[in-house]
């Protein structure tokens, strides 16, 4: 399986690392899976078709690996996809909406629908949190590290995925928790890592954050972050060339691991 480590160095030192920041999706838990069920749910209800289809939108696996990796966030992924194909039909609007305005409400019933619908999947009792994770968060607090989430999706969302994925005392003590609603711009835009290493009262050069997407490592690397890739089966061809490490998953890392990863990067600095 493919697994890139870079060669850790002794951590006798104080240790650079002074906060750890997660991804949600994809990080914390596999799921490009459930929100194309979630989506496609969606475009069915509303009855969603485009110019060149009688049929209500679907996105299939092989679409939406390529374009959950090109764009973040929901609503901006539904923005250029209609732009690309047409603007649809839909229960909402027999004809083809014209103007910005009828654009974006079309656009925010769907994924008010959507998130809904994604909600309940994760109510279901379902869905567990990847390898690794909860351990790792653990180790990261009875250290006296910084912890936070930052997720480019809609903070209800994460919300409840959180309370049921890490629970709601791990929930509870995160130091910062920063969805999409939190900052004008999506990844791989910076913004949401630099508002966090502000909140969390460090340097960006003090923290490794854990993605699993080229859109995540770009936003962590613009902060002027280190980042570790935690790949998914839709994004394990992606090049990783700019991330500290990368590996399959976080089974057999260590909070040490990431300790002297860090040290290791700003001794070569």
């Amino acid at each position: 399986s493919r697994r890139r480590l870079v060669v850790a160095v002794s951590a006798s030192s104080t240790p650079a690392l002074k906060a750890l920041i997660f991804d949600c999706d994809g990080v914390i838990l596999e799921s490009e899976h459930l929100h194309r069920q979630a989506y496609n749910e969606a475009f069915a209800h509303f009855y969603v078709r485009c110019p060149s289809s009688s049929q209500p939108l679907y996105w299939s696996l092989e679409f939406y690996d390529v374009l959950q990796n090109r764009i973040g966030g929901g609503k901006p992924k539904m923005r250029w996809y209609f732009k690309e194909h047409g603007w649809p039909t839909s229960t909402v609007f027999s004809n083809s909406p014209e103007n910005d305005y009828d654009r974006e409400k079309l656009i925010d019933l769907i994924q008010d629908w959507k998130t809904e619908r994604y909600k309940e999947i994760l109510r279901s009792g379902t869905v567990e949190p990847r390898p690794g994770v909860l351990r790792l968060m653990d180790e990261a607090k009875a250290s006296d590290k910084k912890l936070a989430v930052c997720s480019a999706a809609t903070k209800s969302s994460v919300i409840l995925c959180l309370e049921n994925l890490i629970g709601m005392e791990r929930f509870q003590h995160l130091d910062c928790f920063l969805a999409g609603d939190d900052v004008k711009e999506k990844k791989p835009d910076p913004s949401i890592y630099i508002t966090a290493a502000s909140r969390l009262g460090v340097s960006e050069k003090e923290c490794i954050v854990v993605e699993d997407s080229v859109i995540g490592l770009q936003a962590a690397t613009g902060a002027g972050m280190s980042c570790v890739i935690s790949y998914t089966s839709s994004t394990a061809n992606q090049d990783f060339k700019e991330a500290a490490a990368v590996y399959p998953d976080l089974s057999n890392i260590r909070l040490s691991d990431l300790e002297n990863l860090l040290n290791s990067i700003v001794s070569a600095s």
